[in-house]
């Protein structure tokens, strides 16, 4: 998939043969339901689908209605699901619910574009825009803080002054306490 020269809308109607919902507010959704711990797998997948096919009655096949739904959500980057990121646990530094006013902001500062107004966006462009938020950006500073490894700052001082900032800017754990304990488990595998 490339922005500038496909037809995304076209190119997600070529591969879902269903009517399909492609806004940005929807996948989000779908990100925030996905780490949501009160629901079941089951209620997730059902919710899953009701978001994005609009027509439930048009699937088919329902491991290829998920795998479509996975598919688009990743925006069709066949590099991201690369074997050695699959094994590897990726720090959360942003998130819809809890940064959603400082990306409303960034939004509008760099694009201006106002989220809450926008009839429609396609998620991979909103994607893509998120991705190229500038460093300015107050969301851009505090994921920089969030993802930034200590472990690799030699001096003492200045990583202190980083660690209050992640731990002033972190993110709720929304793990449920048996999720913790397998993360911790695992730990020391």
């Amino acid at each position: 998939m490339n922005l500038l020269l496909d037809d995304i809308n076209e190119l997600v109607k070529r591969r879902i043969k269903a009517d399909f919902n492609t806004d940005f507010r929807t996948a989000i959704t779908f990100e925030l339901l996905m780490q949501n711990p009160k629901y079941s797998i089951q209620a997730k997948t059902y919710q899953t689908l009701k978001l994005f096919y609009q027509h439930l009655e048009q699937i088919t096949d329902l491991e290829e209605a998920l795998n479509n739904i996975i598919w688009f959500y990743g925006c069709d980057n066949k590099n991201k699901t690369s074997q050695n990121n699959e094994n590897r646990k990726e720090k959360q530094i942003y998130s819809y619910e809890f940064d959603n006013e400082l990306i409303f902001s960034a939004f509008k500062n760099q694009y201006n574009i106002d989220l809450e107004e926008i009839e429609y966006l396609h998620w991979w462009k909103f994607k893509s825009m998120f991705n190229g938020l500038k460093s300015d950006n107050r969301i851009v500073e505090i994921m920089g803080y969030r993802a930034m490894d200590l472990s690799k700052i030699k001096d003492k001082e200045e990583r202190k002054r980083y660690r209050k900032l992640q731990k002033l800017y972190a993110l709720p754990d929304m793990r449920t306490q048996e999720q913790k304990e397998s993360d911790f488990a695992c730990a020391f595998l």
